[in-house]
C-alpha cells in the first residue's frame, strides 16, 4: 500500500493513546513524516517555451527594435481575436495599466472597489489622487459584492472597480446595468482571468476596460506585462500615448502619462504561450475539482463558487477554514501544511482596508464578510503541471492535520508534541 493510501486509511482512534507514539499516523506539525521530501511550490511559471523563444530573441536582437516593435503588435492583436474585443493594448504590467486607465478617464472623487484583493488595486486609485471607497464582498464568490455596491453611491462616486477574483468573474451584468444608471464607468481588475469565460463570451469585453495580468504566478506569462483590452477607440489611442509618457509621437504629450512599455522579448514570450492557454485552464480545471471532491466532505472546510454560468481560468484555488469546525484555524494548518513542504498562501490577508497605508482612508464601514474571509482564506497548489499523486498527497495532508485537529491528540497533553 502507498504512504498516500495508508494516510487515507488509518486515522487516529482512541485505541491509538495506547500505541507507540512513533506509530501514530500523525501530521509532520506534530512530528511525522511529512509527506513531500522537497518543497511543493503553490505556483509554477505557465507555458514557457524553449528553442523557439530563443530564436524570437535573436530575431529581436537583429531587428534593433527592442520596444514598439513587430512582437508586441502581433501580440496585441492576438489578444484582440482571442478575447473577441476590438482593441488590445500591452503594458509593461499590470498595474501600471490600471493607473493608466484611471488616468486616461480623467476621474475625480471616488472609487468603489473591494478590499479583499491585491493592494495593487489600491494603489492604482491612489496614484490617481482618487478616493478608494473599500465595499464587501460576496461570501460565496469572494468577488466585490454588488448590493454592497449600491449602498455606498454617492454624489462623488467616479467608477466603479470590481476585481475578478483568482479567475471567478464578478456579477458582470450587474455592474453593467449599476454603471449605466449612475452613469459612471466600470473598470474590471482582470488580473487573475484571462481566459475566464462568462456564458461563454471572453472576459475582456465589458465595462470601460480590463485589464490582465501577465507576471509569473498568471496563466500566460510575458515575464512582466499587462494587457488593456476595450470597444471604446478613443479610449484605446490615449492609452497607446500614456503608455509611452502620453507622446502620441510629436512630442507634445496631452496626458501626464508614464513610461509603461511592453519590451519586444515579453511580447515574445507571452506570444509563444498563447497557444496551449487554454489547455491550461482545462488541466487548472480538473485539478480544482480533483480538490474538492477529496475534500469536500472534510469538516470546516469550503470552497470559492463558480457560477454556473461561468468557466473559471483557476489562477487560484481557495479555501476557507472554519475553526470552530475544523477543530484549528487557518493559521495552525498553513503552518501544518508548511511542515509538510506545501507552500500554501494567505491571499488575501489582511484585507486592504487593514492594511497601514489604508487604514487611514478608510471611513470605518464594517466589511464583516471581508473580514471573515480574509481571516480564514488559504490558497493551495494549483498549476497545469501538478500532477494528480501531488494533489492527493496535498488532500492527504489536510485530511490527516483535519482527523490530528479534532481527534484524540486536538489538545495534547503538555510536551507531547515536543516528544515526537
Amino acid at each position: 500500500m502507498s504512504r498516500a493510501a495508508a494516510v487515507r486509511r488509518k486515522a487516529v482512534s482512541p485505541r491509538s493513546l495506547t500505541m507507540p507514539i512513533e506509530t501514530l499516523n500523525l501530521p509532520a506539525i506534530a512530528g511525522g513524516k511529512p509527506l513531500f521530501d522537497q518543497l511543493l511550490p503553490i505556483a509554477s511559471p505557465e507555458g514557457l517555451p524553449s528553442d523557439e523563444f530563443l530564436a524570437d530573441v535573436r530575431r529581436i536582437i537583429a531587428s534593433r527594435y527592442l520596444t514598439n516593435g513587430s512582437f508586441v503588435r502581433e501580440f496585441e492583436a492576438v489578444c484582440a481575436d482571442y478575447l473577441g474585443v476590438p482593441h488590445c493594448i500591452a503594458a509593461a504590467n499590470c498595474t501600471s495599466a490600471l493607473m493608466l486607465v484611471l488616468k486616461v478617464l480623467d476621474l475625480n472623487g471616488e472609487v468603489i472597489l473591494p478590499s479583499f484583493t491585491f493592494h495593487a488595486t489600491a494603489h492604482a486609485v491612489a496614484w490617481n489622487g482618487l478616493t478608494p471607497v473599500f465595499t464587501d464582498c460576496d461570501r460565496d464568490t469572494f468577488c466585490l459584492d454588488p448590493d454592497s455596491v449600491r449602498g455606498r453611491v454617492s454624489k462623488k462616486t467616479a467608477a466603479i472597480l470590481p476585481v475578478h477574483l483568482f479567475g471567478v468573474p464578478v456579477a458582470v451584468g450587474q455592474f453593467e446595468k449599476l454603471a449605466a444608471d449612475l452613469r459612471v464607468p466600470v473598470i474590471y481588475d482582470a488580473a487573475h482571468a484571462l481566459g475566464t469565460r462568462i456564458n461563454g463570451a471572453r472576459l475582456g469585453n465589458f465595462g470601460a476596460a480590463e485589464i490582465f495580468s501577465l507576471s509569473p504566478t498568471k496563466l500566460l506569462v510575458a515575464g512582466e506585462g499587462g494587457l488593456i483590452s476595450t470597444r471604446d477607440a478613443a479610449l484605446a489611442r490615449r492609452l497607446r500615448s500614456a503608455r509611452n509618457y502620453g507622446d502620441a509621437g510629436d512630442h507634445d504629450p496631452d496626458v501626464i502619462g508614464l513610461n509603461a512599455r511592453m519590451t519586444e522579448f515579453h511580447a515574445a514570450l507571452a506570444l509563444r504561450g498563447l497557444a496551449g492557454l487554454e489547455d491550461r485552464i482545462a488541466r487548472r480545471n480538473e485539478v480544482r475539482l480533483l480538490y474538492e471532491r477529496r475534500l469536500r466532505r472534510v469538516p470546516g472546510l469550503r470552497f470559492q463558487h463558480v457560477p454556473h454560468d461561468a468557466h473559471s481560468a483557476c489562477k487560484d484555488f481557495a479555501i476557507i477554514v472554519d475553526e470552530e469546525t475544523f477543530g484549528r484555524g487557518r493559521d495552525w494548518l498553513a503552518s501544518a501544511l508548511a511542515k509538510e513542504n506545501i507552500e500554501v498562501r494567505r491571499y488575501f490577508w489582511p484585507p486592504v482596508h487593514r492594511q497601514k497605508l489604508y487604514r487611514r482612508v478608510w471611513d470605518g464601514r464594517p466589511l464583516p464578510v471581508t473580514d471573515e474571509i480574509s481571516d480564514r482564506v488559504l490558497c493551495l497548489p494549483i498549476y497545469s503541471s501538478l500532477r494528480n499523486a501531488d494533489v492527493e498527497n496535498v488532500c492527504d495532508a489536510i485530511i490527516r492535520a483535519s482527523e490530528y485537529a479534532r481527534g484524540p491528540f486536538a489538545h495534547p497533553r503538555p510536551g507531547l508534541e515536543r516528544t515526537v
